[in-house]
């Protein structure tokens, strides 16, 4: 038998692969690509925003009076200088963190029950015709007209805000879970069956995967309904947060207060927005393959 030659054996891995580069390095181009997609998105949501700004900026420059009227809009300016005034005050940042907390509460609740719920009553006909008609009665109603109802159901004002948020996020997800059970192919639950999963596993190994992309569809949609029903809320009844800061600058004729409470609940849900979408990349890592596949 030859011996395999020298020669051979010391070749580099640049050699033995002939690509012309180390093994495991990422090729320049799609750095290149990921660079200039990021790039573009970026530019793209600063030229958005930044319209947003410019449109302000000169309709108060100006006072414009076209039907809308800027007369006693506060400029760009008054505001970033009632920012500077409030920021380095620890009144603000409670406003901020109270109405973190609270949105984080019940949100949590509603993905918990609107998840669990929204599983079964998907699956289970008999679970939905028990759950749904009520359901469909109570959807309807704004969180908003919940406020009475929930300051003589709860004993403190602090839980009857967190249920005004949970109402608003709660139907959102729970709808969208149960369009996603319901929209599920049946083939991939026969598979299941056949290969000996139980009624569990299939839950957890092929309706929950199935369903995750509608779910984070009711986070999202859930995210910006539980603000609004949370700013609402505190308006109303609560004594902290960033509505009832608001709210307090209207009371006070202070504009520009109410502008940067505005800005904060926006920036807020953006926050909000932003990080359920990067959990959702980080729980459904298949979708980046089946995305580059269709680009």
């Amino acid at each position: 038998m030859s011996r395999p030659s020298p020669m051979l054996s010391q070749a580099t891995p640049v050699e033995r692969q002939g690509s012309g580069r180390p093994a495991g390095a990422v090729p320049a181009g799609v750095v290149a690509d990921f660079v200039r997609q990021h790039a573009v998105a970026a530019l793209l949501a600063v030229a958005s925003i930044g319209g947003v700004f410019l449109f302000w900026y000169l309709g108060t420059r100006y006072q414009w009076e076209f039907y809308i009227r800027f007369r006693n809009v506060p400029t760009p300016y008054a505001v970033f200088q009632e920012a500077v005034d409030v920021v380095f005050s620890g009144q603000f940042s409670t406003h901020i963190l109270v109405s973190l907390r609270r949105i984080l509460a019940g949100f949590g609740i509603a993905i918990v029950l609107g998840v669990v719920l929204g599983l079964l009553i998907g699956r289970y006909r008999r679970v939905s015709e028990l759950f749904m008609p009520a359901i469909e009665v109570l959807r309807p109603i704004p969180a908003i007209a919940w406020v009475p109802m929930s300051i003589m159901l709860w004993p403190t004002s602090e839980a009857s805000i967190v249920f005004i948020t949970f109402v608003g996020a709660f139907f959102p997800i729970l709808l969208n879970t149960v369009h996603g059970v319901k929209s599920m192919d049946g083939v991939l639950l026969r598979a299941g069956r056949c290969l000996g999963a139980h009624e569990l596993q299939l839950f957890w190994h092929v309706i929950l995967p199935g369903v995750l992309p509608h779910i984070f569809t009711g986070l999202a949609i859930g995210m910006g309904v539980a603000w609004v029903s949370l700013i609402a809320a505190e308006m109303i009844s609560g004594q902290f947060g960033v509505g009832y800061y608001t709210w307090e600058a209207y009371s006070l004729v202070n504009y520009p207060a109410i502008v940067l409470g505005m800005i904060t609940i926006g920036v807020l849900g953006l926050a909000c927005s932003g990080a359920i979408r990067l959990i959702g990349h980080v729980a459904m890592p298949w979708l980046a393959y089946v995305n580059g596949a269709k680009k």
